[in-house]
């Protein structure tokens, strides 16, 4: 019997993607892993690609040729199979009158894309940025991968 459940929409910040990526395990590889085999569906904003990308190429550049070479190939090959739903930039003038909504000036556009995107979980580790004010602000469930892997886990008892 074949069930047409929706499934959990993850909008990822750069530093779970990041260390998803660059990690040899933990639960931030584990949340990927949920989006890769489409258990869940990644909700990516053009702004996190694009510091992910920045990031993963400055790692890189620290690694051998072949270890860097394969963290950008492990990147794209995680794109390919995850399909993500892609949330655009949001517009300038949208960042600038938004600016109370959260502490951290560079977190406006992260934010204002989660919220254009509406996903189920917002996933960070900036816990001191993405507080429970701004999720009450924002209508946004923010979590660590840690707590949204333990809310998950409530599922299967």
């Amino acid at each position: 019997m074949v069930t047409n459940r929706r499934r959990i929409r993850l909008f990822l910040d750069s530093n779970v993607l990041t260390g998803g990526l660059v990690s040899t395990w933990e639960l931030d590889k584990a949340t990927l892993s949920l989006c890769a085999a489409q258990v869940c569906k990644l909700v990516l904003a053009e702004v996190v690609r694009d510091e992910v990308e920045e990031n993963l190429l400055l790692h890189a550049e620290r690694l051998s040729s072949l270890d860097g070479d394969e963290l950008i190939s492990d990147y794209r090959r995680l794109i390919k199979l995850t399909k993500p739903e892609l949330v655009p930039y949001p517009d300038k003038d949208l960042v600038h009158s938004s600016r109370s909504l959260i502490r951290h000036e560079a977190d406006v556009p992260v934010l204002l894309s989660a919220m254009a995107g509406k996903p189920d979980w917002l996933l960070t580790h900036n816990t001191k940025h993405f507080t429970k004010a701004v999720a009450q602000r924002t209508s946004l469930r923010i979590a660590t991968p840690a707590e949204f892997f333990r809310t998950l886990s409530t599922l299967f008892l």
